[in-house]
């Protein structure tokens, strides 16, 4: 069944929640035959709908699986691009930033979604992998194509980082913290985490590649120890259709933003969910290891460090470690 016919009928029940819907009613809406109508109810149960029918009374809709298709995504998304044009629903992939980046080698525009209920080989920073059961979590990555230079391109992350926490607020009341550049914790736990690649050549970007991971409803045992889930935090299941609209909403607005004045808008608001500010860490950058205290976080997005031996380092990425006080 399209996407477009299942929506469409979707909205229909929606908008007598409380009764039930024709089958000669649907028909109509639709412009197909009765026994059309009957497949796609058919089509819904195998997707996970529970549809009540009753000789001479018609379909009602009693509940909707907790899967993240497409038309779900868009139905009551309110965004204009991010998560609007194109969305790719899998059940498995083995990394939702693979298939996106190869979607985005083939033309696919700014704003598509490729999501998936789980993956068997989850990408972390530094190659490490990011444990996805499936319908555990929220498992995407979204193509962009930002007019901006290299030097811009780790801001990027950051805001997106700002969107998760701002959206996990929304969600379920959950406070979390941003460890820099792209992890995010509650209690000093790790709750999400964000992979950004990008395609570019020497004076420009070709293409980028926002993954996002979000532990959402992951029992413990499927986590790692340093790892924690939104019910976890909060004590009961969480909706991550309604976290995943929050998360596309507040980055799309957050991105345009960004679009048009830079990281200087939300330097403020990083600063007050960072974690870093004021401690010790180590960072290994490239080829190099920085060790010092973290003092702030400048207009592009970047990590500044007070080095033990008293200079101001500038970093924009790296691998980065918590350290005791001396």
């Amino acid at each position: 069944m399209e996407d477009k016919v299942r929506q469409r009928i979707l909205d229909f029940f929606g908008k007598n929640k409380d009764g039930f819907v024709s089958g000669e009613d649907i028909s109509n809406m639709l412009g197909v035959t009765r026994a059309c109508t009957w497949k796609y109810m058919e089509k819904l149960r195998e997707d996970g709908y529970i549809i009540e029918a009753v000789p001479h009374r018609g379909y009602r809709l009693r509940s909707s699986p907790d899967k993240l298709y497409a038309h779900a995504i868009t139905g009551a998304l309110r965004t204009k691009t991010i998560g609007k044009r194109s969305v790719h629903h899998f059940e498995s992939l083995a990394s939702t930033n693979d298939r996106a980046y190869e979607l985005a080698e083939n033309g696919e525009p700014e704003g598509a979604l490729v999501i998936a209920e789980g993956q068997t080989r989850g990408k972390g920073r530094l190659g490490r992998k990011w444990e996805s059961p499936k319908t555990g979590g929220l498992y995407m990555s979204i193509v962009l194509r930002p007019d901006a230079d290299m030097d811009e391109i780790p801001a990027i992350t950051v805001i997106a980082g700002i969107s998760i926490t701002d959206a996990v607020e929304k969600t379920c009341g959950v406070h979390a913290e941003l460890k820099w550049p792209n992890d995010v914790l509650s209690k000093g736990k790790k709750l999400g985490g964000i992979l950004t690649e990008i395609k570019a050549q020497p004076d420009m970007v070709d293409f980028l590649i926002l993954g996002i991971g979000v532990n959402v409803n992951t029992a413990a045992g499927k986590l790692p120890a340093e790892a924690t889930s939104l019910s976890m935090e909060c004590g009961h299941s969480v909706g991550r259709l309604e976290l995943l609209r929050y998360v596309l909403e507040e980055f799309e607005k957050n991105y345009l933003v960004f679009r048009v004045k830079g990281f200087a808008p939300f330097r403020e608001k990083y600063k007050k969910i960072s974690m870093m500010l004021g401690r010790r860490l180590k960072v290994s950058e490239h080829h190099r290891m920085v060790e010092g205290t973290a003092v702030d976080i400048d207009e592009k997005g970047a990590l500044i460090i007070r080095a033990d031996n008293g200079t101001l380092q500038r970093i924009f990425s790296g691998d980065v470690l918590l350290c005791r006080e001396k």
